[in-house]
């Protein structure tokens, strides 16, 4: 009768036959941590390697508790534990009991070894870093053409921004010639594309080690397009997340750097619109002030105002020029007219009505003194009408009395 068998009868069977093996308790296992996990649950899991192979490995909370070390990949350690198979996957591995510190592991000294180089060198200096454009036209990707990081970011780049073009240079990013692809693929894309994302998906340290090596570092190094690194997940670090001008945890998240939200633009610019619409608004209020401001200044210098205010003072000036004449005039009206009042009560004329009269001597000039009219001389008197014309029988003088 043939026998079948289920995929579970030959798994349990597979792990009873390892778990009654003597040889798989109670061993000691040396190797370098790899794609080191720590779950919400607290287990650990990861897998220990050394030059040529690797085993799957899981340590249990109630054990991960008690270490005295910090597990991390390419860490060198020593494992005590069992091997066993994992039947409801199939899959065989080490169940670790505790863990002691074996010394760095080789791969992660030449992580750390060209890490410290190159930033002797300034490649990781912040003052180098592009910055990222604000509206791309296009977007240059350099991964796999058949992984999960390509699918990522057209589905969130679409859902930004459908009109920022994504250009693809698929590149191996894994194993022998990776690194030297992605350096081409970098230098191809370089002045292309306005940005570029070099990514791939997390992995241990060796799977994401062709971003580790130093010709990828100095290609993105020398891109003068500004370069975003997606390489592994938030807790992958390599030495491309650092020559990068910015490191993303996630493909998406390259997507959200590299592309702007058309809607978050939107509403930017209808933001500046709205203030720029107020400060150009307030400026006009402004600058109409200080144009009627100058206008009112403009107006008060005006010739025809300022002849019309000198006018004005001319006029004012020449009516105070005439009243002050004026008042001189009558002054000296006033005192000619006393004067002629003088001058008329002491005329001749005046005297000629009271009954004097004046005296011409022989010669015609008036007589003051009668020794100028000797007797026999011949003397005329003008009268107030008419005059004489006599002869002096005599002459005195005022003393003299008359015979």
């Amino acid at each position: 009768m043939e026998r079948i068998l289920s995929v579970s009868q030959l798994n349990e069977y597979v792990r009873k036959s390892l778990a009654a093996d003597p040889m798989l308790s109670g061993l000691k296992l040396r190797g370098e941590i790899s794609n080191f996990k720590r779950h919400s649950s607290g287990h650990l899991y990861f897998s220990l390697k050394d030059e040529e192979s690797r085993i799957a490995c899981v340590m249990f909370r109630s054990q991960a508790m008690l270490l005295r070390v910090s597990p991390r990949d390419g860490m060198r350690v020593v494992l005590s534990g069992s091997a066993a198979l994992y039947a409801a996957a199939g899959q065989y591995q080490f169940y670790v009991d505790s863990m002691r510190d074996d010394g760095v592991g080789k791969l992660y000294e030449k992580f750390e070894q060209l890490k410290r180089r190159l930033a002797d060198e300034g490649l990781f200096d912040a003052g180098r870093k592009k910055p990222l454009p604000l509206l791309p036209r296009s977007v240059g990707i350099a991964t796999s053409a058949t992984g999960a990081v390509l699918h990522d970011i057209q589905q969130f780049s679409a859902r930004r921004h459908p009109g920022v073009q994504l250009i693809l240079r698929p590149t191996a990013v894994q194993g022998e010639g990776a690194a030297q692809d992605i350096a081409r693929a970098v230098a191809e894309l370089d002045s292309a594309v306005d940005v570029i994302i070099v990514g791939r998906g997390g992995g241990s340290l060796e799977e994401l080690w062709a971003f580790n090596e130093e010709i990828v570092a100095r290609a993105i190094f020398a891109c003068e397009t500004p370069v975003i690194s997606a390489v592994g997940h938030e807790t992958d670090f390599t030495i491309a997340d650092f020559v990068a001008d910015v490191r993303a945890a996630t493909p998406s998240q390259a997507a959200e750097l590299a592309v702007p939200e058309r809607s978050g633009l939107l509403e930017q610019l209808s933001g500046m619109r709205w203030r720029l619409d107020r400060a150009a608004g307030q400026r006009v209020l402004l600058l109409s002030g200080r144009l009627e401001a100058l206008g009112a200044r403009l107006t008060a210098l005006q010739p025809s105002r300022r002849i019309a205010q000198r006018q004005a003072q001319a006029d004012a000036l020449l009516a105070l020029l005439t009243l002050r004449a004026q008042s001189v005039v009558d002054r000296v009206r006033f005192r000619l007219s006393g004067l002629y009042g003088r001058l008329e009560a002491l005329s001749p004329e005046k005297a000629f009505g009271r009954g004097y009269a004046l005296a011409l001597g022989p010669s015609g000039k008036p007589l003051i003194d009668a020794k100028d009219a000797p007797e026999g001389s011949i003397v005329s008197l003008r009268l107030l009408r008419g005059g004489l014309v006599t002869q002096v029988l005599e002459a005195y003088d005022g003393e003299k009395n008359r015979g």
